[in-house]
C-alpha cells in the first residue's frame, strides 16, 4: 500500500503571534515525514505569514488544494496559535477528503502576549464552524498536542487509517460468486442498499467458475505458478495430484475474475457445487486472496466481505471471516473462532496443512473436499467487525480484543483461535437481538477507532452501540 500523504493546512488570527507559524510549518512537516507520511504544504510565501488567516486567503488555499487534487489523502490542519474560523471553512470546506484538526498546547512559562497560542479555544472555534457548515472532520484526544508527543503520532496513524478507509470504500465493487445457498438465510443481503454507499456487487452464476476450470489445460503456466504458490503456502503433501491440479486451476479462475471484474472483495459459494463437480473446497484459495490484501469470504457472505474491506484497510494486515463458533470452558469473555480454513497463512502460527473437508467426505464421499488449510490461528491484538443490511441500511458493528495463546484441541477440525473480549456475553446478546449472522470479520491490530470514525464522520454507515 502507497504511503498516505497529508495536505497540510496552517491557520493564523492577525494579533496572535504569526512567529509561530513558521516553526510549525517545519516541525509538522519534520515530524509527519519522520513517521512515514508524505506532505504537501502551499508555499509559505503565498500568504502574508504561511498560513490562512482570511476568507481571501483560504480561496487561494482552496485553489491551490484543488490543483493538487489526486496527490493527497487527506488534511491535516494545523492551528499554531487561534486560527481564523472563516478563513478555515473558505479553505477546507470542499476538500472531499478527511481532515484532522490538531491544536499546538501553550507552555505554562510562555503566557505572554508574544508568545501565548489561544489553540485551545481556537479549536473550538474552527469546529463550530464546520459543524455550521457541514463539513466534516476529526479531533482525536487530547484537545491539544505537542507533535513530538507519542499521542500526536498514535493520532496521526489512526488519521491515517481513516483516510485509507474513507477514501477507498466512497467507490469500490464486491463480487458474489455463486448464488446464497439455499440453507443460509443468515447471509442475504441488499444490493441497493450498498448501492446506495457507492459499494457495487458484481454477481456471477458458479457454473461460469467450474466451466472455465474444466477449460485451463493442464500444462498452462498459470496452473504451474499457482501450484507452486499452494506449495509455498502450506503443506500439499497428502493432497492426490488430480485434486491438486484443480485446486491450482481454481485458483487461476478466482484471480481471473478480480481482475475481470475489478473487485477489491469478493464473497464465494464454497459448497456443495464446487465439490461435487471439481472435488475440491477454495479454503485454501481463499486465505491466499486474503494474504495479497483481497478480502474474500466464504458462504457468499457479501456484507462480511465489506467488513473485511474496511478492516483490512484500516490495519494495511489480511482479515478473515470467521464463525462465532464454541464456547471456551466456562470462562464467560472467550470463546473459539474458528472456519474450515480460509484463514490466510500469516495469521497462523505456522505452516498449515490442506485436508480433505470432512463435512464433505460425510455428505459426499471422501476425496471431494480437498481444500482446507489446517492450523491455527497466531495470538495477536484484534480488531472485529461485521455487517448487515436492512430496511435500507447498511449497519456494522465493531469491536477489539485478541487472539489468545489457549490451547485448543488437537482433534478440533480447521483453522481457529481463542478470542478474548471484554464483556463478551453482553456483545453476543446484542449482535443475536440485532439479528447479525453467525460470521464475524477480524484483523491483527487495535484500530477500532480509526474504523469508527471513517464509518461515523464520513462514510455515514450505522453503526451498533455496546
Amino acid at each position: 500500500m502507497k504511503p498516505v500523504t497529508f495536505a497540510l493546512f496552517f491557520g493564523n488570527r492577525g494579533f496572535f503571534p504569526e512567529s509561530l507559524i513558521a516553526g510549525a510549518r517545519r516541525e509538522m512537516k519534520a515530524r509527519l515525514e519522520a513517521l512515514g507520511y508524505r506532505t504537501l504544504a502551499m508555499p509559505a510565501a503565498a500568504t502574508r505569514f504561511g498560513a490562512v488567516e482570511s476568507v481571501a486567503e483560504g480561496k487561494q488555499y482552496a485553489a491551490w488544494l484543488a490543483g493538487q487534487r489526486g496527490k493527497f489523502d487527506g488534511v491535516i490542519l494545523c492551528l499554531p496559535n487561534f486560527g481564523d474560523e472563516t478563513g478555515a471553512v473558505a479553505a477546507l470546506e470542499d476538500a472531499g477528503v478527511p481532515i484532522l484538526i490538531h491544536a499546538y498546547p501553550d507552555e505554562t512559562d510562555k503566557m505572554g502576549f508574544s508568545h501565548r497560542r489561544d489553540a485551545f479555544c481556537g479549536k473550538f472555534s474552527i469546529m463550530d464552524v464546520f459543524c455550521q457548515y457541514g463539513v466534516p472532520f476529526t479531533a482525536f484526544q487530547p484537545h491539544t498536542v505537542n507533535p513530538q508527543a507519542d499521542a500526536f503520532a498514535e493520532n496521526v496513524h489512526d488519521f491515517a487509517r481513516v483516510c485509507r478507509v474513507v477514501n477507498s470504500m466512497k467507490r469500490f465493487t464486491v463480487g458474489a460468486v455463486g448464488a446464497r445457498t439455499t440453507a443460509f438465510k443468515t447471509v442475504r443481503f441488499d444490493e441497493l442498499t450498498l448501492q446506495r454507499h457507492g459499494i457495487t456487487c458484481e454477481t456471477l452464476d458458479l457454473s461460469t467458475v467450474i466451466s472455465a476450470v474444466r477449460a485451463l489445460p493442464d500444462n498452462d503456466r498459470r496452473v504451474k505458478k499457482m501450484t507452486g504458490r499452494l506449495h509455498d503456502v502450506t503443506n500439499c503433501s497428502a493432497v492426490p495430484a488430480t485434486n491438486m491440479l484443480t485446486l491450482a486451476k481454481l485458483g487461476v479462475v478466482l484471480d481471473d475474475l478480480v481482475d475481470k471484474l475489478q473487485l477489491d472483495s469478493l464473497a464465494v459459494r464454497c459448497w456443495l457445487e464446487l465439490e461435487m463437480e471439481l472435488k475440491v473446497a477454495p479454503c485454501v484459495l481463499v486465505g491466499m486472496l486474503n494474504d495479497r490484501r483481497i478480502p474474500c469470504a466464504c458462504e457468499v457472505d457479501v456484507c462480511n466481505a465489506v467488513a473485511m474491506y474496511a478492516l483490512r484497510l484500516a490495519s494495511d494486515q489480511p482479515a478473515t471471516c470467521l464463525d462465532w463458533n464454541n464456547n471456551y470452558g466456562d470462562d464467560p469473555d472467550k470463546c473459539i473462532l474458528f472456519h474450515c480454513g480460509p484463514v490466510p497463512q500469516s495469521l497462523m502460527t505456522g505452516k498449515g496443512r490442506i485436508v480433505d473437508h470432512p463435512m464433505f467426505a460425510k455428505a459426499l464421499g471422501a476425496n471431494c473436499g480437498w481444500g482446507p488449510n489446517e492450523g491455527r490461528i497466531a495470538p495477536t491484538p484484534m480488531t472485529f467487525a461485521s455487517a448487515k443490511t436492512e430496511n435500507g441500511k447498511l449497519t456494522f458493528y465493531l469491536g477489539e480484543g485478541e487472539i489468545t495463546a489457549d490451547k485448543i484441541a488437537d482433534d478440533f477440525f480447521g483453522c481457529a483461535g481463542v478470542a478474548q473480549i471484554p464483556a463478551l456475553q453482553d456483545k453476543l446478546q446484542k449482535i443475536g437481538y440485532e439479528g447479525y449472522r453467525h460470521h464475524v470479520s477480524i484483523t491483527p491490530g487495535r484500530v477500532e477507532r480509526a474504523v469508527r470514525e471513517a464509518f461515523t464522520r464520513y462514510l455515514k454507515y450505522d453503526l451498533v452501540t455496546w
